[in-house]
């Protein structure tokens, strides 16, 4: 047979009031490896949310205030970064200009001048070979 204490409230006042070291004896049981919140709070004889709150509120009064605002230094705005002067590509002079002669087949001839764009040959070239 387990034998079980039991409180009996005999005044006026229906809440007990505990003191902060009962409190605290009970917050610091929480925290100890393997232990459940609900099981001190049972054997207390209180809820385990009030168990919660009183953790809640021991555990920020004894941790060490962070700072809410941070100093801050206003300088002037530094003007943004030019970026770099772009050089135009250096054309280099060719003595004589020249053609190039491409056989298609079909008697079909494709003459190209050594200043073309290379990008947009390759252009002309992907829609000849389609058909």
């Amino acid at each position: 047979m387990t034998k079980h204490q039991i409180e009996v409230i005999t005044s006026v006042e229906r809440r007990r009031r505990w003191s902060r070291e009962e409190k605290e004896r009970l917050v610091a049981a929480t925290f100890e490896a393997g232990v459940s919140v609900s099981e001190i709070a049972r054997s207390a004889g209180i809820h385990g949310s009030q168990l919660f709150r009183w953790r809640k509120k021991l555990c920020q009064i004894s941790a060490p205030s962070v700072p809410q605002l941070v100093a801050v230094e206003v300088v002037e705005a530094r003007p943004a970064p030019q970026p770099p002067a772009q050089q135009p590509p250096i054309s280099r002079q060719r003595k004589k200009s020249s053609t190039v002669t491409i056989e298609l087949g079909g008697a079909r001839r494709l003459r190209i001048e050594s200043d073309i764009d290379t990008e947009a040959l390759g252009r002309i070239l992907d829609v000849l070979e389609r058909r």
